[in-house]
């Protein structure tokens, strides 16, 4: 798959708003695909948001591997940071991410009581695009306060969101860095929707996507595509998803662009396989 070049001219002016509107913050609430939490960490937001009490929320948890994702959340902690699955469409979402606010908040929220002042605590959401943020609001707010869209981009200003008298939380654009240097990430990232499948050749990105999970869930894809088989060259692999589901063009001609499609959908929805692309480093 050819480089990934995906920097758009509105993400510095996402990066001023960040900064202009962070004298007024007492929590980062960072929002990661759990499915690849490496990949969707933005690395600029360790300089931009230092001396900020933060946590993070591991999202689509339910599509991970959860395995994984404990392991993700163990290697958080030795850092310092709080860190918890959610799932933005489930039910507990809203519990676990308040609790981990309010951990969060609390050495501020005590000192101010102590000076007789209710602290009303003011919260960041940040991630790149497509990880969740205003879904997970929406739970967290019990009604559809944010804007809420399954492409990437569709935040796209400050919304101020209150869910207690002293809690409010701001949704914010999905914020990318500027260079992918790390291509591997780049396509993790790329299976995931997070960057706008337009600039991208769909059938290089699904036949990639294939290669891999016959390596790491090989059976499964074999389950949801009858035809694939555990030695399928890479080249041949949407052919045997295209039989699978009798995705022909006129004349017999196997429809690889649709397999593609569905393919990509299908895995992000978490219907191939529960897969997290990418493990904590060990001896953090």
């Amino acid at each position: 798959m050819p480089a990934i070049n995906w920097y758009p001219g509105h993400m510095a002016k996402t990066r001023r708003m960040l900064q202009e509107n962070l004298k007024m913050i007492d929590v980062i609430v960072e929002i990661l695909d759990a499915r690849a939490p490496k990949a969707s960490r933005n690395p600029d937001f360790d300089d931009l948001f230092i001396g900020k009490a933060r946590v993070v929320l591991l999202n689509k948890s339910d599509l991970a591997d959860s395995n994984a994702t404990k392991r993700w959340i163990s290697y958080y902690a030795k850092q310092g940071i709080e860190a918890a699955g959610v799932s933005a469409t489930g039910g507990a979402a809203k519990k676990i991410a308040v609790g981990l606010i309010e951990k969060a908040a609390k050495p501020r929220v005590d000192a101010m009581k102590a000076k007789g002042v209710n602290k009303t605590v003011r919260c960041m959401i940040v991630g790149i695009p497509n990880v969740g943020k205003s879904t997970l609001i929406n739970r967290i707010a019990g009604q559809n306060r944010a804007e809420v869209g399954d492409r990437p981009g569709v935040t796209r200003g400050k919304q101020w969101v209150k869910i207690t008298p002293y809690l409010e939380l701001m949704d914010t654009p999905g914020m990318l860095w500027p260079k992918l240097e790390d291509q591997e990430l780049a396509s993790h990232l790329a299976y995931l929707g997070s960057i706008k499948d337009e600039i991208m050749d769909s059938e290089d990105l699904a036949a990639d996507l294939l290669a891999l999970l016959q390596t790491t869930s090989g059976n499964q894809l074999i389950e949801r595509y009858s035809k694939v088989a555990v030695d399928t060259p890479k080249e041949e692999l949407l052919n045997a998803v295209c039989r699978s589901r009798g995705f022909l063009l006129r004349g017999g001609e196997l429809d690889t662009e649709r397999a593609s499609h569905v393919v990509l959908d299908e895995f992000r929805a978490g219907k191939i396989a529960r897969v997290t692309l990418e493990q904590p480093e060990t001896g953090v």
